[in-house]
């Protein structure tokens, strides 16, 4: 091995990379899930950027109220045209950090958690560049997909995706903060219990193998 060469991380990245150093546990009751959402300046997960990161934790497959992240992030790229969607402007009054800050924060929030969103791929891939951009590697958490799960549950079978707002309808799931990344997480935590007590009916021993995605898969991850 060539020690010269060896890349050399900060301590943060270590810290949490140290947290895979046991084997995921299966047991989808002893698991500590990690619901989060982004809001971004777009869609384009290369020159857009994170404007604001929310994520809820569930434990015993309740939410933990008391264990939530909720972060801003200084907007070194402004999108007028997505401020109707999450309304946040690149000043007003909100407590704002570096995306560098954000990124050390959010990983030692979410340790080796199993992550769950809502089109989870979007999201991770817009963690994943801002990783790139502070020359770290990707995240190395398992993700669970709540469009996924759905299909898991063979309710319908009418299309391939269907939106978080869909869903939440089916669900009767109120949207409220729809469009925050807090909001937008709580609602896939939401959607995320009611997912698994319709697979847990069917099967009452489901594990973490059970709800991750299917071979077939499309998509970034």
């Amino acid at each position: 091995m060539n020690w010269f060469n060896r890349k050399t991380y900060p301590e943060y990245w270590e810290a949490y990379k140290d947290c895979f150093s046991i084997s995921q546990e299966q047991n989808i009751q002893r698991i500590r899930f990690v619901v989060f959402d982004t809001e971004t300046t777009g869609l384009n997960t290369k020159n857009d950027r994170i404007l604001s990161i929310g994520c809820v934790a569930i434990e015993g497959l309740k939410i933990k109220v008391s264990d939530q992240l909720e972060l801003y992030v200084k907007q070194e790229t402004f999108n007028a045209d997505t401020v109707k969607i999450h309304g946040l402007l690149r000043e007003g009054k909100l407590y704002k950090i570096e995306e560098p800050k954000a990124i050390e924060l959010f990983l030692a929030y979410i340790k080796n958690a199993v992550l769950i969103a809502h089109h989870a791929a979007f999201d991770v891939s817009m963690v994943n560049a801002a990783l790139a951009r502070l020359g770290l590697p990707k995240l190395k958490n398992k993700v669970i997909d709540t469009g996924h799960i759905f299909q898991k549950t063979k309710l319908d079978n009418s299309k391939t995706h269907f939106s978080l707002d869909e869903l939440s309808q089916r669900f009767k799931i109120p949207l409220h903060d729809r469009h925050t990344a807090c909001g937008d997480a709580y609602i896939t935590a939401l959607l995320f219990l009611k997912l698994c007590s319709k697979l847990l009916v069917t099967n009452s021993k489901i594990s973490l193998k059970d709800l991750e995605r299917p071979q077939n898969r499309v998509g970034l991850l």
